[in-house]
Order: C-alpha cells, then sequence, then structure tokens
C-alpha cells in the first residue's frame, strides 16, 4: 500500500534536511538516497512520483522554513509552499530515474519477497554499473535545479559535508557536483548489500560497497594531502568588516533611514581604529542612492578620507532606460533600478560599480509581472523591480596592489557563474549579502556553507560580509575563519570583525584549477550518462513488448 510507503519517504526528507545546517548531522545525508530507493522499491511509476514528492517536500518544508520569516506574512507562506513544492518535484523525477535505470521492473508491495527475488537476479556488474548511473542522474538533478528558473543552487547534498574539508578537495576538478556524486554512489550501494543481505544473508554482500568505499577512501587521502600542503601567503591586506545587524522591517521604512546610517557610520568608526586598510559594508547597507544623495555620498567621503582607507559599500544604483542624448528622465519609470556594490578610494573617488547579476525571484524581480500584475502585492518588491547586471567588474585598489570581485547575495551559491569572476590576478572574492531578511535562523549558515564551495572550486579566499549572519572568511581549502567575535557565539548580533585576507605573493598570477578553467566538465558528462541510460533502457523496454519502465 501507498501510505505504507509514506513513513520512509518522510524519514528520508526529514534525514536529507537535518543533514544540513543548523542540524549538521551531516552522517544522515550518506542513507538518506538509500531511503528513499527503499521507500519507492518495487512501486509503480505513479507511486514512486508520489512517494519521491512526499520526501522532497518534507526536506524543503524542513530546510527552508526560514521563508517564513520574510516581513510579509502572505507572500512568504504562499511563497514557502510554492518554493517548497517545486523542489520537491526533482527527488520526485530523481526515484523515477533510479528505477527506470534498474536492469530489470521491479513491482510488489513494500517488503515484498518478490521483487527483492528479482533485485538480486542481477549480477554485480550490473548493480555497480546502477548505482553510479543513479549518481550520476543525481548530479544532473542538482544541475538543473541550479539553472531551471532562475536556479536555486541551495543545500546540494554535497555541501552538507562542507566540515569534511579532505573530501571536499576533489571540489576543485568536479565543483559541488563531485561530492554528492559519491555519496548518492555510496548510498546506493548499500541500497544494494541491504538487499542482499537481507533476502538471502549473501556472504558477498559486502563486495556492493567496495566500488564506492575505495573511491571515497583515495579521495580523502589526495584531500588530506592537498590541505596539508596548503601554505598561507606572507603578503596580506587589513580588512574591516561591518555588521550592522538592521531588521529588514527598518530597511524598508524610509523614516528610519537617518537613524540606521547614522549606526552604521558609528560602527564604522569603532571599527576604522583597528587600522585596516579597506572598510567593507554589506549589501542595503547604505540607505539611500549613494551616486544621486549627496548627504550620504558627503559622509562616506569623509569617512574614508579622514581615515585614508579604502571602502566597499552595498548601495542601489539606478540608470536611464535610454542613453539617447536628447533623453532626458521624467519619473522613476525611466530609470533602471540595480542592486550593486561601489569601491571608494582613500581619496573619495568613486571607482565604478558592480551591478547584480543573479537576481533573487520575488525578493528583486516579479517574472511575468505584466501578465500577472496581482504578484507584485505579494512581494515586497512592489512597483520597482531591479534590472540586471551584465558582466563581473573586478576592483583594483591600486595604492595596495590588491584585485577583489564582489559578489552580492546569493549569487556566490551558483557554482559555474562564480568562475567568471575569478582571474589570474584577482587576489579573493567578496560577498556583500543582506540575511536580515530571515532573522535569526538557518538561513544564514546555510547560505556560508554552500559558498564555501567556491572557494575550494576555485581556489581562492572568499570574504563575506552579512548584515547579520556570517561575516567571515574562507580559505582556499574551505576552512571557515572569524566566524565568531571574541568570546561570543551569536552570529548576528551587530558588531565588526578585522582581519588578515591572504593575497597572491607580489608579482605572481594565480594557478586556476580545473574548474575555474573548464567549468561543469563533470556535472554536464553526469547528465550525458544519465540521459544515455534511460535511453538505453527505454529501447529493452520497447524490444522486450513492455511500456512499463
Amino acid at each position: 500500500m501507498l501510505r505504507a510507503r509514506w513513513p520512509w519517504a518522510v524519514a528520508a526528507g526529514v534525514m536529507l534536511a537535518l543533514a544540513q545546517p543548523k542540524f549538521e548531522i551531516a552522517g544522515f545525508a550518506w542513507v538518506a538516497p538509500a531511503i528513499l530507493l527503499l521507500a519507492t522499491f518495487g512501486a509503480t511509476p505513479k507511486q514512486t512520483f508520489r512517494v519521491g514528492f512526499i520526501a522532497g517536500w518534507a526536506q524543503q518544508l524542513v530546510t527552508l522554513y526560514w521563508l517564513l520569516f520574510i516581513p510579509f506574512p502572505i507572500g512568504a507562506f504562499v511563497g514557502w509552499l510554492a518554493l517548497t513544492a517545486y523542489l520537491a518535484l526533482y527527488p520526485a523525477l530523481w526515484c523515477l530515474i533510479a528505477w527506470k535505470l534498474f536492469p530489470l521492473t521491479l513491482r510488489g508491495e513494500l517488503f515484498d519477497p518478490t521483487p527483492t527475488d528479482h533485485f538480486t537476479e542481477t549480477n554485480l556488474l550490473q548493480r555497480l554499473a546502477w548505482s553510479l548511473l543513479c549518481a550520476c542522474a543525481w548530479v544532473a538533478m542538482e544541475m538543473t535545479v541550479g539553472r531551471m528558473l532562475g536556479g536555486f543552487p541551495w543545500n546540494f547534498l554535497g555541501v552538507s559535508q562542507f566540515r569534511m574539508l579532505p573530501l571536499i578537495q576533489v571540489s576543485q576538478f568536479t565543483g559541488v557536483y563531485g561530492v554528492s556524486f559519491v555519496m548518492v554512489w555510496f548510498a546506493c550501494s548499500v541500497f544494494s548489500a541491504g538487499m542482499n543481505l537481507t533476502r538471502h544473508a549473501n556472504r558477498f554482500w559486502a563486495l556492493e560497497m567496495i566500488p564506492s568505499i575505495t573511491v571515497i577512501v583515495a579521495l580523502l587521502l589526495f584531500g588530506f594531502v592537498r590541505v596539508n600542503a596548503h601554505t598561507v601567503s606572507p603578503r596580506t591586506v587589513r580588512v574591516a568588516l561591518v555588521q550592522p545587524s538592521i531588521p529588514q522591517d527598518l530597511i524598508f521604512d524610509p523614516r528610519e533611514n537617518t537613524n540606521r546610517f547614522k549606526e552604521l557610520v558609528k560602527l564604522s568608526e569603532l571599527a576604522l581604529k583597528s587600522k585596516p586598510q579597506i572598510l567593507v559594508w554589506p549589501e542595503a547597507a547604505v540607505p539611500t542612492m549613494l551616486r544621486y544623495d549627496t548627504n550620504t555620498a558627503n559622509a562616506i567621503i569623509n569617512l574614508v578620507t579622514n581615515h585614508h582607507v579604502w571602502s566597499i559599500i552595498g548601495s542601489d544604483d539606478a540608470a536611464p532606460r535610454s542613453d539617447a542624448p536628447a533623453f532626458v528622465p521624467q519619473s522613476e519609470s525611466d530609470y533602471y533600478f540595480y542592486n550593486s556594490a561601489f569601491a571608494v578610494s582613500p581619496n573619495g573617488d568613486l571607482l565604478g560599480g558592480y551591478r547584480k547579476r543573479k537576481l533573487v525571484i520575488f525578493g528583486e524581480f516579479v517574472p511575468f509581472a505584466d501578465w500577472l500584475p496581482f504578484m507584485k502585492y505579494l512581494t515586497p518588491v512592489g512597483e520597482n523591480s531591479f534590472h540586471r547586471g551584465v558582466e563581473a567588474v573586478p576592483f583594483q585598489l591600486h595604492d595596495l596592489d590588491v584585485t577583489t570581485s564582489a559578489l552580492i547575495c546569493f549569487e556566490d551559491t551558483f557554482p559555474d557563474f562564480v568562475r567568471e569572476y575569478v582571474r589570474e590576478d584577482t587576489d579573493f572574492l567578496l560577498n556583500i549579502t543582506n540575511n536580515g531578511w530571515f532573522g535569526e535562523s538557518a538561513a544564514q549558515w546555510q547560505h556560508a556553507t554552500s559558498a564555501i564551495f567556491r572557494a575550494v572550486e576555485n581556489q581562492i579566499p572568499l570574504v563575506r560580509c552579512a548584515n547579520n549572519g556570517l561575516t567571515c572568511w574562507v580559505d582556499e581549502t574551505g576552512r571557515l575563519h572569524e566566524v565568531y567575535a571574541g568570546n561570543s557565539k551569536d552570529i548576528y548580533a551587530a558588531g565588526f570583525k578585522t582581519t588578515e585576507i591572504p593575497l597572491l605573493p607580489k608579482n605572481q598570477k594565480r594557478t586556476l584549477t580545473f574548474y575555474n578553467r573548464h567549468g561543469d566538465v563533470f556535472g554536464w558528462l553526469c547528465v550525458g550518462l544519465a540521459l544515455a541510460g534511460i535511453s538505453f533502457r527505454s529501447r529493452r523496454c520497447v524490444a522486450s513488448g513492455s511500456s512499463d519502465p
């Protein structure tokens, strides 16, 4: 019966959720896919999809609970249900594909011995190939999630292992997808071993897991060598990261602009006593547009010139919709608005800006607003959606001989996208973000742990400056630094951190990683293999006269 499968599906989904921050029971992620296979074992395609959907929805409802903290209650609740239901489609499809790829068609009730007998009729090589193809299908699923509808590459399976530094070093070749791959391969091997052990007490059941375990051990050995060989450059730059912890409802209240800007400047004055060379403010820290508000611009210029410090800050920006010489904007509708980052020199010069390219759906723009105008009233966007930037913009701090590239908000969760921001002369990546949308929740941890993999993939330090959350930096091995301030374990409070960020040695170029140079070669290979496996299995079904996968 279908209901007998639901508890196993919910268990698999909850385990996948608990493997991610804040709970971080990382071991659950290694076995949850196996439980998902157990929950769908012997089911019809319709049952398989439903059970997989239940598992996925249980996972996402728990993992993304923090969406309910957005200060727009109706929109937050609708968005939570809609996004989690959409993401639940992917594990449902994975379950379908996994059993489509199996060499035999298995049908029966849960724990019915008949499909189990058929399962063990296959040989070890067939089951090994199946396990590998299931892992490929999982990677294909994550590749799709990260791209479909703008992409939401959040809490991939491999991210749960962010503390296992030796294992995640493979990301410099495969991206985070390589970690997800070996985890699912292992889980499928465990499932095969379990089938052999429980049904026939096969004394060779452990052989099912030897190939995956061998590869995992090899990756761990490689990772240990890379982590232990990591050296820190003696050349550094002193950076002050200001975390104002502005509640989101105040950010949307123009009456609070003056007060919160004064608090930001006051906090920055305290940070500047530590004599940094770069002062960083997070996304949405500046309440008005830097390029259009004279008072804001003058206050920032006075701050940086008095302390002779570089500053990189988040500020909204606008540009006329037309660059025609005769065009004179008359109203807000004549402008494009951008979520931007600016560099300000110690002389008070504004040296260009970076415009965010990956916008948050319903948070920064409303899709199909012309056809569904009512959607604007369910989101914080209102009438003024942001416009996308077009390119990465490196900030070259000439007198410091420092080059950094800014990323805004969840842009640092996109593996292939971040590659564009790392060049041979880039010293470090800088992410400025506003996680204040989600109160004091797991969102801040989940965001930061995903970003860890960008540092490993590109072998480059990544500095994070958040409104609240994990203001810290990540080294090339994926190790977090300066997570907490002093003896406090409160990552959400207002404050600042001054830290030394390692730079490239003088006159030395960065050695670009395989992943940085070639991107998702491994990911696309997995997609191709999964599609080839589905095609081959479908042709065999047709040849045998069966349309049932």
